[in-house]
């Protein structure tokens, strides 16, 4: 059996020998830090802290103003010192928190279930919705919206996209690499919550990837690696579907 691919494409040189054996590493935490309350698609948070308050990583700043709206979190600790327009990544102008670094990095207390699998799938989506996550892409699309489709619209399956199949980029591969248990443990919420199985596409210049997620869907009958052609816009949605 062939790989899977889609007609049509193109073959730019991948470029990914550049990074692609270098490991994830954090980034050394500012000492200020401007956080948008839009930092995705949809509604603009509402602040929810004031100027002098002292707050802690994963502390909600910003809680969501629309169904399409995801809330915003401290992504360090310290003191709130300024709430105002600030540009962000595209020069925009966007109302923003400013929070001054105490390099404490405190947490805020969290919500913890260790047997998140056992919740109902409306109480999984209240997590996913709680946490802020987001699509990755330029509109950085509210998850939880993505996990409400109409009742009429029935859903088949789950793809993960892991072709990666632009030149130079690697944060997928290496993500697969060093994180491969906890990609599947996130696709398993995405499973229960829809009630569908699992597909994770991978092009086949990957195969330490590939082999890597197997191992980690061994034992999950409903979850299948597939390999990927290497092919440019592999990984676009509607492609890799």
């Amino acid at each position: 059996m062939g790989t899977a691919t889609f007609r049509g494409g193109i073959h730019p040189p991948d470029k990914k020998e550049l990074a692609a054996n270098s490991p994830i590493s954090p980034a050394k935490a500012p000492k200020i830090v401007i956080i948008p309350l839009s930092q995705h698609i949809g509604a603009p948070c509402n602040a929810v802290v004031s100027i002098g308050q002292e707050v802690k990583k994963g502390q909600v700043v910003g809680e969501p103003a629309g169904f399409v709206s995801s809330p915003v979190h401290a992504s360090v600790s310290g003191k709130v010192v300024a709430i105002g327009e600030f540009p962000n990544a595209m020069g925009r102008q966007i109302n923003s928190i400013v929070i001054e670094n105490d390099g404490k990095e405190e947490w805020t207390a969290l919500s913890d279930n260790p047997d998140y699998m056992n919740l109902s799938p409306e109480e999984l989506k209240e997590k996913v919705k709680a946490a802020g996550i987001v699509g990755m892409g330029g509109a950085a699309f509210p998850t939880v919206v993505k996990l409400s489709p109409p009742k009429e619209k029935k859903i088949d399956a789950v793809l993960i996209n892991g072709a990666e199949c632009e030149p130079y980029l690697t944060a997928d591969y290496r993500l697969m690499l060093e994180n491969p248990k906890e990609v599947v443990e996130g696709l398993k919420v995405l499973m229960k919550i829809l009630g569908v199985k699992g597909y994770i596409g991978i092009e086949d210049n990957k195969p330490e990837a590939i082999a890597k997620m197997k191992e980690a869907v061994a034992h999950e009958p409903d979850i299948s690696v597939i390999t990927c052609e290497v092919k440019y816009p592999q990984g676009a949605e509607k492609m890799l579907i």
